[in-house]
């Protein structure tokens, strides 16, 4: 299986995602899955990678080599996002073989919670806050980065703190069920049906 993971932009998210997903995959008994992070084109933001005639060329470009291609953004506070990939799923089905799936997710509130679900974290830091912390970037990964001196490699910390949070994939499951959880349920009932 080839998994595509379009980020809204690969300079940081990658380091997060394709260990993060790769774990998924293994989760789902799919160990061998080939997991490749979009980096051409960059699409440079939220905006353009929730805009269709942004994602259409990519879609073609790819379509005869990718299994499955998988949007991943921050929810970024919006309550809307979800419907909004949505939409982008249905208008990428519309140009996709019947045995290629366009999925889309976004991360509660930013990518770089799922790392941060699967860390050791600071006794004074409850998950619930993390969890409705609208900049948790900001607030929470920047300065676990920072404390553990990673904020000079590829990333901030993101190539590091991915990796070791891949490797405790079940506490990332279990701490984001609303978007871990689900992504995992809906790639294993579009795998099922291909």
């Amino acid at each position: 299986m080839n998994v595509l993971i379009i980020p809204e932009d690969f300079r940081k998210d990658q380091y997060l995602l394709q260990p993060i997903v790769a774990a998924l995959l293994s989760h789902l008994g799919k160990p061998r899955a080939k997991v490749t992070v979009l980096k051409d084109p960059l699409l440079g933001g939220v905006a353009r990678a929730l805009d269709f005639q942004q994602l259409k060329p990519i879609i073609e470009r790819y379509r005869g080599m990718v299994d499955v291609f998988l949007l991943c953004v921050d929810r970024d506070g919006e309550q809307s996002r979800r419907l909004r990939l949505g939409n982008l799923e249905s208008q990428a089905r519309a140009i996709l073989p019947e045995n290629r799936i366009f999925l889309a997710e976004n991360a509660w509130q930013e990518l770089e919670v799922w790392a941060l679900a699967g860390l050791d974290l600071p006794k004074e830091w409850a998950w619930r806050d993390i969890r409705a912390e609208r900049d948790p970037k900001e607030r929470y990964f920047k300065p676990i980065a920072e404390r553990r001196g990673l904020l000079d490699e590829p990333g901030e910390g993101r190539r590091t703190l991915g990796i070791e949070a891949a490797k405790r994939y079940a506490k990332i499951r279990q701490r984001c069920p609303e978007d871990i959880q689900a992504l995992e349920g809906r790639i294993e009932t579009a795998c099922a049906s291909r």
